[in-house]
């Protein structure tokens, strides 16, 4: 009689279900794919921001793995391909995320992307040494006008928000550049010191500090206002020239991603975007602040991938 409790204590041990192990997002770190090396742009926005959205995710922790090689391509195919719990996320930029299926077969569509929230645009920018005698964007049509094919602008390759502000402008203007890409943007910055090229094309937050100590003038920047980092920079459209142009950057996350989990990201990036915090810490390190919405993040996408098919059906950009 005596064994019969220990007995029966031991079936109800048995039957007992086993602890479960934490639920998302606390049961393993959530991988974040970025397209860029360690320090470049999107690496930069992912670490920076993420800190902050974790805040609003109990026991979430972040790992960034950076997948540059094929242009970003394969970070953005593993963020298509991944598992749809929650447990892998991507930072996503426009127009570099749209312009790849473009230009070649890969393995997602921008469309199928569970849209988590805009953080950034970095406007892009036209940039002349200091002493040039290029000082608008006026000046530099006329200048292409006079010697077609042969006014110089350095961008960071083909395809770039760089590379697509000048085609643009040559656009709308009926004009044509000599384009010379780079890899990167340093080498674009040396070679317009040097006087290799007449016009660099960059984003302006990479080149603020030299716009300060007088080394560069910006001829224009190519968000829809003028971003407060270089508020004596005139934008595009204010001299005439229906262009815009930047590197909108933000979160997305896999196809098919469960409601729940969804809006919970959606909610902590939203949440991370209107933290004071964050935009002192955004502020310090020069990121020009564009949040939007995972719907409007979204509509941007689908709009750029819309415009950009067109053109590259009139001409593809690599050609």
């Amino acid at each position: 009689m005596k064994r019969r409790p220990i007995l029966a204590a031991t079936l109800v041990a048995l039957a007992a279900p086993r602890v479960a192990h934490a639920a998302w997002p606390a049961e393993r770190p959530i991988q974040v794919l970025v397209s860029g090396p360690p320090g470049g742009g999107m690496d930069m926005l992912a670490r920076t921001v993420l800190p902050f959205v974790a805040r609003r995710l109990p026991g979430a922790s972040f790992v960034i793995i950076n997948r540059p090689a094929a242009g970003g391509q394969l970070a953005f195919e593993g963020v298509a391909q991944a598992a749809p719990d929650g447990f892998t996320i991507g930072a996503a930029q426009a127009p570099n995320s749209i312009v790849l299926p473009i230009e070649r077969a890969v393995r997602y569509r921008v469309q199928d992307f569970t849209f988590l929230g805009n953080v950034i645009e970095d406007p892009c920018g036209l940039w002349v040494r200091a002493d040039s005698a290029i000082r608008s964007v006026a000046d530099l049509v006329a200048a292409a006008r006079q010697r077609p094919g042969q006014v110089t602008v350095g961008t960071a390759g083909a395809g770039s928000d760089d590379h697509l502000i000048m085609l643009g402008l040559q656009g709308v203007a009926g004009v044509e550049f000599s384009h010379v890409p780079f890899n990167g943007t340093p080498p674009i910055i040396t070679n317009l010191l040097s006087r290799s090229i007449d016009v660099g094309s960059f984003n302006m937050s990479e080149g603020q500090s030299l716009l300060r100590d007088g080394s560069l003038r910006a001829l224009a920047q190519g968000g829809p206002q003028r971003w407060s980092g270089t508020a004596d920079v005139p934008t595009m459209h204010e001299q005439g020239f229906a262009v815009e142009q930047g590197s909108t950057r933000g979160l997305v996350a896999p196809p098919n991603l469960p409601a729940e989990i969804r809006d919970t990201l959606r909610a902590a990036v939203a949440a991370a975007n209107a933290d004071p915090d964050w935009i002192a810490a955004a502020e310090r390190v020069n990121l020009p602040l564009r949040p939007m919405t995972a719907a409007a993040q979204q509509a941007l996408f689908l709009e750029q991938d819309a415009a950009l098919r067109a053109l590259w059906a009139r001409k593809p950009w690599r050609d």
